[in-house]
């Protein structure tokens, strides 16, 4: 049986990645402030991205760009993570990219004028909510303690070791070393060359510093440090508590202490109260980062009965092709060889970046449209009417792929009626109802949330008891994935939430 050779032609479709795509979609998963940078990084490198005059200064000065994007009417190229490759892109073989016909190009797109059509409601941007916020520099815990130890008479031992101290405690005022189990302060009595015992000195005066309790090396320690200072009728009694019945107490069970100590219970109870008062974190308001101030991508704006959306351009730069480059080109005044193929170059990447963004900004603007279709109620009513979303509902409404919608509300931020959420927010893993549609599992801890927030607060609900209720509520759902919930919301067994006072 013989093999006979064929000649076919055979015509197929694939996504070609080219770096211009990948640009683009790099700049679709981008936060808005990466996105700011890296338009910075990119008019640092190219001569033919410029921005009004108008803007041009302010960029120095504060976060780049404070002004609507300005378009150079450029078609951007149709991103679809599963389909073809963008318009308009230029592909050639060789070393050399071919010649432009400048004229052409000049004469096809219109310079610096808007293209942004989100605003369809025409709404006047002094109308978005307002951004006014003033930025305090935070004292830092290192230096307030260093400024007491000022007033504090040590001599160059104590001073060693108090600095190592210091310099050792983490965000909620604790001494620890997390490479180290044991006890830290035999290691640092090493490392400054001081006796144990002047270690331990040093530290109890450190430790009665404001905020007093911090240095301690355990909550119980911490909250002994405070107690000391309570001129209080009980103080003696809640130090005893907490130096022999600690774990007793963290479990609420004070009926177990007042026996052991053969105590009336009120007793216990009046001394546990002064609890209150004790700050189990006492550098809590020095640590942690300066508050992140966030500036949505996009706004949800009521206007009567309907809602529109609004992209914020407020923080995009105007980028536009160079006029002297534009007009260099336009006239000829380029000459051949290395520069002209420089110019070339530049300008296809500053036509891609400004494409990408418009194309980042339209598919915003397409997949915030689109929430506002699903989440209706959500938006009139409030956090319990949210409705189990999945990306393939809002990527089949707008003719996308899931993975371009995963990107583009990865890090975005959306201004609603109900406040500032991540576009990730809305979409939702559904629960049974017992009769009618599904409720997004984000509205049952909210459910949740509120049960516990009603409950009597000496008989909280028990998980199995929460289940009950939000049956009864219509809710369906098993009492592993309450516990779960409630461990998201950071809310504590029914055991440690009762309250004796």
């Amino acid at each position: 049986m013989g093999m006979e050779l064929k000649q076919s032609l055979k015509l197929s479709q694939q996504l070609v990645m080219t770096p211009q795509l990948q640009q683009a979609i790099k700049l679709l998963q981008l936060s808005r402030m990466e996105l700011i940078e890296q338009v910075v990084h990119e008019m640092e490198q190219n001569p033919l991205l410029e921005q009004p005059d108008d803007v041009a200064n302010d960029l120095a000065d504060k976060a780049p760009g404070e002004a609507s994007l300005e378009a150079e009417n450029l078609e951007p190229p149709r991103l679809d993570d599963a389909g073809a490759v963008p318009e308009k892109v230029e592909e050639f073989k060789g070393d050399k990219p071919p010649e432009i016909d400048w004229e052409q190009y000049l004469n096809s797109y219109q310079f610096n004028e808007p293209t942004t059509t989100s605003n369809r409601g025409n709404v006047d941007l002094e109308d978005l909510p307002s951004f006014e916020a003033n930025l305090v520099k935070k004292e830092d815990l290192d230096d307030h303690l260093r400024a007491q130890l000022g007033f504090l008479k040590l001599n160059d031992a104590e001073r060693r070791i108090a600095e190592l101290i210091i310099g050792n405690l983490d965000d909620d005022g604790y001494l620890k070393l997390p490479d180290f189990e044991g006890d830290p302060l035999i290691r640092l009595a090493a490392e400054a060359d001081v006796p144990l015992s002047l270690a331990e000195r040093t530290l109890r005066r450190i430790q009665r510093l404001d905020p007093r309790g911090c240095a301690a090396r355990d909550l119980q320690e911490c909250l002994l440090v405070q107690v000391e200072a309570l001129k209080e009728p009980h103080a003696p009694l809640l130090g005893v508590i907490i130096k022999r019945y600690m774990k007793l107490l963290e479990s609420k069970n004070l009926p177990a202490i007042a026996r052991d100590l053969k105590l009336p219970l009120e007793e216990v109870v009046a001394a546990s109260r002064l609890l209150n008062r004790l700050d189990p974190r006492p550098a809590r308001n020095f640590s942690g980062e300066d508050a992140h101030y966030i500036t949505p991508d996009v706004y949800i704006m009521k206007m009567g009965d309907e809602y529109t959306v609004v992209l914020n351009d407020d923080g995009l730069s105007k980028l536009r092709i160079s006029g002297a480059y534009r007009d260099a080109l336009k006239n000829g005044q380029l000459p051949p060889g290395a520069t002209r193929e420089f110019v070339q170059e530049k300008l296809r990447s500053a036509m891609w970046l400004i494409r990408s963004i418009h194309q980042r900004q339209r598919t915003i603007f397409k997949v915030t449209e689109s929430i506002v279709k699903f989440q209706r109620e959500f938006l009139d009513k409030g956090i319990a009417y949210l409705k189990p979303l999945i990306l393939r509902d809002v990527a089949e409404d707008i003719g996308m792929h899931e993975s371009t919608v995963s990107r583009v509300t990865t890090n975005k931020y959306v201004h609603t009626p109900q406040g500032i959420f991540e576009l990730k927010y809305f979409f939702n893993s559904s629960i049974a109802r017992v009769s009618g549609d599904d409720i997004a599992s984000e509205a049952v801890k909210n459910h949740i949330k509120q049960i516990v927030a009603g409950e009597d607060p000496k008989s909280p609900y028990s998980d199995q008891k929460i289940v009950e209720l939000l049956h009864a509520q219509g809710i369906e759902i098993a009492r592993r994935t309450v516990a779960k919930y409630r461990e998201v919301l950071g809310i504590l067994p029914s055991s440690k939430r009762k309250k004796y006072f």
